[in-house]
């Protein structure tokens, strides 16, 4: 399908049924968030520090969290509309402990918000790719990066510098993971977009943190590659 707006991307050929499996979605994505409870007493209890803790905990949301629901979405949902509501009652659920001052301290941090960037980027990713490109599998190659490659580079740079950072260390690793993600879904097009994102994640403008950076330069290089 070309580039443009299409209509027919909010609307789902079966409502009824894609509503359930999209609350079934919600409620395990709740299952995980409050799961990392328990990963950040284990953490914890291995003498890791809290933001060090609370830090792996977010991978582990990106990936069994924003993941999952990455390679399920165009496998169960007809359009966008229930998607996009879900995500965006996710992105307010974790923005609101930051807005009353009672952060969820196991994955929150007062530093940032970015997993309300992370909700929205992924937000982002699918509407766009549905509704301007007419196809969910463009949606998924930027929420897979920023669920399974944005994820590896937090861990590996975690377990190797016990803090926050942006060394290139996590770059390599990101890429190593989004390139076959990428060719799988989009060939050279997804390569491509897999190497840009890998290296614009090392770069963020608070409050555009990464997130919202691997989703827009995947996008774009999905856009001109289709426009050719």
């Amino acid at each position: 399908m070309s580039l443009g707006f299409h209509y027919e991307s909010f609307m789902h050929a079966n409502p009824l049924l894609e509503g359930i499996i999209g609350i079934i979605l919600f409620f395990y994505i709740f299952a995980i968030v409050f799961g990392t409870k328990y990963t950040y007493k284990i953490f914890r209890a291995h003498d890791l520090p809290h933001n060090v803790a609370a830090y792996y905990n977010r991978k582990i949301i990106h990936i069994f969290g924003g993941g999952v629901a990455t390679l399920l979405f165009p496998i169960f949902f007809t359009g966008v509309t229930i998607p996009l509501i879900l995500v965006s009652i996710i992105a307010f659920a974790v923005y609101l402990p930051h807005k009353m001052g009672r952060l969820l301290s196991w994955f929150q941090v007062e530093e940032n918000m970015y997993e309300v960037n992370f909700a929205i980027a992924w937000g982002a990713a699918i509407g766009i790719s549905w509704v301007f490109f007419g196809d969910p599998i463009y949606g998924v190659i930027p929420a897979a990066f920023i669920s399974f490659g944005d994820a590896i580079t937090g861990i590996v740079r975690n377990a190797v510098f016990k803090r926050r950072t942006k060394h290139w260390l996590g770059n390599l690793a990101m890429v190593m993971v989004c390139a076959p993600i990428g060719y799988y879904y989009a060939g050279i097009a997804g390569l491509v977009a897999a190497f840009v994102s890998s290296v614009v994640e090392h770069f963020e403008f608070n409050p555009l943190d990464d997130n919202v950076l691997i989703t827009l330069s995947a996008l774009i290089v999905l856009a001109i590659f289709r426009g050719l």
